[in-house]
């Protein structure tokens, strides 16, 4: 007998490659992430064929923090899809490193932001700028930059437009250039400016002094103040519509006015008021806007609440209750289904899915020394929180 003749070579392909790419893409469609990833064990050109964006951009789309909006558009360019639904599920299931970036001797109440690979942190009267290495959890040591322009301690900053524009206890508006070139001052406030906003060419800003406002850009007009609100209340919140045609002001809740008020950027006139069920001293610490009809807001109240502005703005579409009825000093969202809050006792951090009624995940920070957390930030593989005395970040890559 002689030796059996070798088959054609189309014959050992396997029977998936002589189906039609199109075809193929629709059979892979079906698949959940587990499926998906073990179609990728079976052979490399397998591997690389599931390694497609494509494939993985509408599991992405419901993960809890995959870099996609509520539209389905794509925040984070260039990182691979398959790469962020993995990490996504450690943000669900709570599997992280915490680890402590720095540490200062005196108790203060920071302040940051996140641009890139550079993290802005308030420091007293100063803002720090230091550069994140972009392959692991650490930062430079020593600030690349330091702005200075307050006399006292910087209660609230934001990053726009090349500028830094924050507001200090000295009742001071600065302005500073990225580069790090002092702007001006603006004498805004006769008490401690406890928040401020910018988008282009405006500024908005709130005072325990219980006015709110609205500042100008514009090149010849620098400084101006375009409108001055009395809002009878102390301001402790604020935030400008993505559509730059209103703003809405978080107050103490002292008085007999809804804490949460929205107002016409143009005229400073008060266009509504949301909710009615907010109990005195139920003051609103933090707002955060998702799109120009939604936006979000916490504090005193122990719960946060969804707002959507094309429905009823007697009540929020959905609340959700601190477990353990703390106020909520700090929240974020990342536009589609997570949301992350600081809460105001041991550094509690916690991780809400819109689509759920009860807290996701939980994380203590400052046990057993009590802390609030006084602002977070986070990407789709990292969360930085502010303590009093600490910077902390919780990293998501962990295997």
């Amino acid at each position: 007998m002689g030796r059996p003749s070798t088959p054609p070579q189309a014959d050992l392909r396997s029977p998936l490659w002589a189906l039609p790419e199109e075809l193929l893409l629709l059979i892979c469609s079906y698949l959940d992430a587990r499926a998906l990833g073990r179609l990728g064990q079976t052979c490399r050109r397998l591997f690389r064929f599931t390694c497609r964006d494509v494939l993985w951009r509408r599991l992405a789309r419901l993960c809890l923090n995959a870099g996609f909006s509520a539209l389905g558009a794509d925040l984070v360019l260039g990182v691979p899809v398959k790469e962020r639904v993995k990490v996504s599920q450690n943000w669900r299931l709570g599997r992280c490193r915490r680890i402590p970036l720095l540490r200062w001797k005196r108790n203060l109440m920071p302040w940051m932001q996140l641009d890139g690979d550079y993290l802005y942190l308030s420091q007293a009267e100063d803002i720090h700028l230091y550069w994140l290495h972009p392959k692991d959890t650490n930062l430079v040591w020593y600030p690349q930059t330091v702005f200075s322009g307050h006399r006292e301690d910087v209660c609230r900053f934001v990053v726009d437009n090349g500028h830094i524009i924050s507001g200090g206890g000295d009742g001071n508006i600065a302005l500073h250039k990225l580069n790090g070139s002092f702007n001006f001052k603006i004498l805004g406030h006769q008490q401690e400016v406890n928040c401020v906003d910018c988008q282009e060419s405006i500024i908005v800003s709130g005072s325990r002094d219980r006015t709110a406002k609205v500042w100008s850009l514009l090149s010849g007009r620098a400084g101006q103040c375009l409108h001055t609100i009395q809002t009878e209340d102390r301001v402790w919140s604020i935030a400008i519509s993505p559509l730059l045609s209103s703003f809405v002001t978080g107050t103490a809740c002292c008085g007999h006015n809804s804490p949460l008020r929205v107002w016409d950027l143009g005229s400073g006139q008060l266009i509504t008021c949301l909710g009615t069920d907010f109990h005195r001293g139920a003051g609103v610490l933090d707002i955060f806007y998702e799109t120009p009809s939604t936006l979000l807001s916490c504090g005193y109240d122990t719960y946060i609440r969804y707002w959507d502005l094309r429905t009823s703005t007697k009540e929020c579409v959905k609340k959700w209750e601190e477990p353990h009825d703390s106020a909520l000093y700090c929240i974020r969202s990342n536009g589609n289904h997570m949301i992350a809050s600081g809460s105001s006792y041991y550094g509690v951090v916690r991780l809400w899915d819109k689509r759920q009624t009860r807290c996701l995940q939980s994380f203590s920070l400052s046990s057993p020394i009590s802390s609030p957390v006084y602002c977070l930030r986070f990407s789709t593989t990292h969360l930085y929180a502010t303590l009093a005395s600490a910077l902390y970040v919780l990293d998501f890559t962990t295997s």
